[in-house]
């Protein structure tokens, strides 16, 4: 018992003379710290970093406009006169006329004639032309998408009856004002070609019962 005593006083005394720092937990050695920094900096930024008074490059809006090289369509509408139209191919449609634009071929457009006066709006006010000055349509295959209508100087409602009759052409159909009728042809059929896109504008100068003037 007393040889006991004597070896725990001595071992309590060993734990008094060993040094508290004796007792931390071996220390895990890490990189320095440059290293690291350097490792994290390759990890999370790839770009050289930029000095205080470097100003980001000017956005080239010209090389977003991805239609920019693309040349527009010989049909494609260049100006639209009061009475008539120019094309970028050089033709012009004068006289009064409309235009009808369909598979990269103008052609002159009087959808008044079998109605014998030029009207184009029925009792109800709403925008009308025969079937059959639409005919050419029905004779392509496969036939444009969408069809573009521009009325002359103002945008009306079309009637239900020249509706139906497109859609039984398996078309769509946008009716717009002269001069937007214009620029959303000119816009489609660059970006879409002109198989899938066709127009029929009167002009811009159409007056209804004078004609275009």
């Amino acid at each position: 018992m007393a040889s006991s005593l004597r070896a725990g006083r001595q071992f309590a005394s060993a734990l008094r003379q060993v040094p508290r720092s004796s007792l931390r937990s071996p220390t895990r050695r890490y990189p320095s710290g440059p290293t690291v920094a350097a490792s994290t900096r390759s990890r999370f930024h790839t770009s050289a970093p930029r000095a205080a008074n470097d100003e980001p490059p000017p956005t080239d809006f010209g090389a977003l406009d991805v239609l920019g090289n693309t040349p527009a369509p010989s049909t494609s509408i260049d100006v639209c006169t009061p009475d008539g139209f120019h094309l970028n191919s050089g033709a012009r449609v004068v006289d009064g006329a409309g235009v009808l634009l369909v598979g990269g071929e103008a052609f002159s457009w009087r959808p008044w004639l079998p109605r014998g006066e030029k009207r184009l709006l029925n009792k109800k006010g709403q925008w009308e032309v025969p079937g059959e000055s639409l005919g050419l349509l029905g004779l392509l295959w496969p036939r444009p998408d969408l069809l573009i209508l521009g009325l002359g100087p103002e945008i009306r409602p079309i009637s239900p009856a020249l509706r139906r009759h497109i859609s039984s052409l398996g078309m769509r159909v946008e009716v717009l004002d002269t001069r937007n009728a214009a620029a959303q042809f000119n816009l489609l059929a660059t970006e879409r070609g002109v198989n899938d896109v066709a127009a029929a504008i009167i002009p811009i100068g159409w007056e209804e019962g004078v004609g275009a003037i």
